[in-house]
């Protein structure tokens, strides 16, 4: 029977992995090797290691070659679920939705993008969200990207800030917040699949647009936390960057 106390988590690794071709041509980015470790495995041990047993994961581009590697793997001996999107790409907001019945509940679930990764403490992150009473609290650092989140002195969510078109969102809102960046890992309460119901979220959708879109009347906060190193590996310039870190770490 499964352990009710258990804390939930969900693995995008649905993503096509584009920007890798033509590496991602023969398999899915999850699955890249980081200093002989796929990315996938990297992010369940450390989800593992923080406590979080009961891990959504969703496929979509050669997803069968996940649902194989978790088998070989007899699932890190945990209890894992697949979000099948194999027919439509759902996005980041979509893929939550799609995988409410596996989430949905009385408490919040983490939510880490595959190709993350970092040494920063998801535990500390969970604890904020916890203490504060949000319904999503995301993880931001300072530093250099085109898109900023714009978070009050609070550390509220208020908008969003794109440097190179000069584009904020809402439209109207002035410059005047602080920008943070956002680091791919965030915690979700379940109170907020009320607010995918709407028609405007059916289908495939950014989480960061529905954070925009009900950050004015929902509790959406930032939370900074220091980390020693931070890969976002959809690329093959930071790919290598990770490859030569990890190996040295190793």
């Amino acid at each position: 029977m499964q352990n009710t106390d258990m804390k939930k988590a969900m693995i995008f690794a649905a993503g096509t992995g584009s920007r890798l071709r033509p590496l991602t041509n023969q398999i899915p980015k999850a699955l890249v090797p980081i200093a002989g470790v796929p990315l996938l495995e990297r992010v369940i041990c450390k989800l593992a290691d923080a406590g979080f047993y009961d891990i959504t994961i969703n496929i979509h581009h050669l997803g069968q070659q996940i649902i194989d590697f978790l088998q070989a793997k007899q699932n890190f001996g945990l209890h894992i679920h697949i979000s099948d999107e194999r027919t439509q790409l759902l996005d980041t907001g979509g893929g939550i939705r799609h995988a409410r019945h596996f989430l949905d509940g009385n408490e919040p679930f983490l939510v880490h993008n595959v190709d993350i990764l970092t040494d920063a403490n998801i535990n500390v992150l969970w604890d904020n969200h916890i203490r504060n009473g949000a319904e999503a609290t995301l993880l931001t650092e300072h530093r250099k990207t085109s898109r900023y989140l714009l978070f009050d002195p609070t550390m509220h969510l208020r908008g969003w800030f794109n440097q190179s078109t000069q584009e904020i969102r809402p439209a109207g809102l002035t410059n005047t917040y602080e920008s943070w960046a956002f680091d791919g890992i965030h915690v979700f309460s379940p109170s907020l699949f009320r607010r995918m119901e709407d028609a405007r979220w059916e289908s495939s959708f950014s989480i960061i647009d529905f954070y925009l879109h009900v950050c004015a009347d929902s509790f959406i906060q930032g939370c900074p936390i220091q980390a020693t190193h931070w890969f976002d590996t959809g690329t093959p310039d930071t790919l290598a960057k990770a490859e030569i870190w990890y190996s040295n770490k190793k």
